[in-house]
């Protein structure tokens, strides 16, 4: 029987969306600072992806595999692509409100989605027990 991965999986999720975040968070704070440079980190796909490599391997079926979930994030925080609205402003500033607010919105989504697929995850388990 393989061990049940996803609440690894959500948490993972959910500490990406944390740092998302804090990241857009701090475009929104520094939209009036000259010069300053909008960012963005790397999307969650690629952080599953680089997180799934070639584990130990196995010389009996009857080894554990190892879970590479467990690993700390690998998420590189980078410049954003400019907006093609508004460039780059007189100030220097790369920050787009709007897209800022689009970003906050994915994240708000995707939390909501995340913590109700493992609420139900977790009742659906408790009822087995129950039986």
């Amino acid at each position: 029987m393989q061990p049940i991965q996803l609440f690894d999986l959500a948490s993972r999720q959910a500490e990406w969306l944390s740092l998302r975040q804090e990241v857009v968070a701090s475009n929104i704070a520094n939209a009036n600072t000259p010069k300053f440079a909008a960012k963005d980190i790397t999307p969650f796909k690629a952080v599953l992806d680089s997180s799934q490599q070639i584990g130990m391997a196995r010389t009996n079926p009857n080894h554990f595999a190892s879970s590479d979930l467990s690993t700390d994030l690998n998420v590189d925080v980078h410049d954003a692509p400019l907006n093609d609205e508004i460039g780059r402003q007189v100030s220097g500033n790369s920050v787009s409100l709007s897209d800022e607010m689009i970003k906050m919105g994915e994240i708000q989504r995707q939390h909501q989605l995340n913590t109700s697929l493992v609420s139900s995850f977790n009742r659906m388990m408790l009822m087995t027990v129950k039986r």
